[in-house]
């Protein structure tokens, strides 16, 4: 018998919300309960599901011949239908998906995130089928699945660092102290241990936006999803950026990175490119299983883009400010929540 949402989550009900009772794994595997793992939490003999599993995905707004196709592509001749996105993301890849303005990037991002419903077609993620889960379950899933990067930050006004790390543990009921353990181990991995305590004012925008990574990444979860996450910074603070997603995903997190820079794709292990609502190339930079460009030969990856930095990213010779190196990705999750 398939369990229900919530159990799959690792969640139980409690006083004042849900909370969690599983033991979270930095590669974005499964819960103890899902199905795909026995009762001591391991994966199955077929190994794991993959993070994004997309078929036929059509996106329409409006209807009738006032209908605008975002996502799908254009009806095929043989029968009238759009042929629809397909899309597979294995555990530890690391995509970037490009496009112009309309290409349908957004729309795609905001259905991977769980934050639009498709018009047609069926989405999995880490081995859930979110197409008929109603809000709270989606809520559920949002907080559980995917970590949200945003180009504009989204910090809370007059907040501490360490406190807005805290707040989606806060929302899936994890008590104050493992809060602070796991958010200090957060901010901490991306170079804020000194950091705890300012505001959003009192740093910098790659200092704010390593925040929001932090943040993203706190609860364990299955996908990083960057929505253009250096569109508002200078030089430096992209590869200071760049370079921890770098290694959040060099350690096995699954990163998905909406962009429209060539600077930021080079970065990934895949890069798709839409247009008109269609990928329309699918390029493998870098094998899921190893490092990312930047990380796997980091003098060639110097050579062949000269403004990056990967040597800083990874701790190495950095002619601006060096991020300090992380802690076991694991002291994010340690025991249960």
């Amino acid at each position: 018998m398939r369990q229900p949402l919530h159990r799959r989550l690792g969640l139980h009900r409690a006083a004042g919300g849900w909370s969690g009772g599983w033991s979270g794994r930095w590669s974005g595997g499964a819960a103890p309960g899902d199905a795909r793992s026995d009762d001591q939490g391991e994966e199955s003999p077929w190994g794991p599901a993959p993070v994004i599993e997309v078929r036929s995905l059509v996106k329409s707004y409006g209807h009738g011949d006032a209908a605008v196709r975002a996502l799908g592509g254009a009806p095929q001749p043989a029968t009238g239908e759009p042929a629809g996105v397909d899309l597979l993301v294995e555990q530890g890849d690391m995509v970037a998906v490009m496009g112009s303005s309309g290409s349908g990037k957004s729309t795609l991002m905001n259905i991977l995130g769980c934050l639009d419903v498709p018009t047609a077609g069926r989405y999995l993620l880490d081995g859930i089928d979110v197409g008929g889960l109603d809000e709270h379950q989606l809520s559920l899933v949002r907080n559980r699945k995917i970590g949200f990067v945003f180009q504009s930050f989204n910090l809370v006004p007059r907040t501490p660092a360490l406190a807005q790390v805290e707040l989606p543990l806060a929302y899936a009921g994890v008590k104050a102290a493992e809060r602070r353990r796991r958010a200090l181990a957060a901010l901490t991995l991306v170079g804020l241990a000194d950091r705890v305590e300012h505001r959003p004012n009192e740093l910098s925008g790659g200092q704010q936006q390593r925040v929001a990574v932090a943040r993203a990444l706190v609860t364990a979860p299955a996908m990083l999803l960057a929505d253009e996450p250096t569109g508002n910074l200078d030089s430096q603070s992209t590869e200071d950026v760049l370079g921890v997603i770098d290694r959040l995903n060099a350690s096995g997190r699954t990163v998905v990175l909406i962009t429209h820079e060539d600077e930021v794709a080079r970065h990934a292990k895949r890069v798709l490119r839409l247009v008109d609502g269609q990928i329309v190339s699918d390029v493998r930079q870098a094998p899921v299983d190893g490092p990312p460009p930047a990380l796997r030969d980091p003098a060639a990856f110097a050579a062949a883009h000269p403004h990056a930095d990967p040597a800083g990213a990874a701790g190495g010779p950095h002619t601006g400010p060096r991020l300090p190196q992380p802690p076991s990705p694991h002291a994010l999750t340690g025991g249960t929540r």
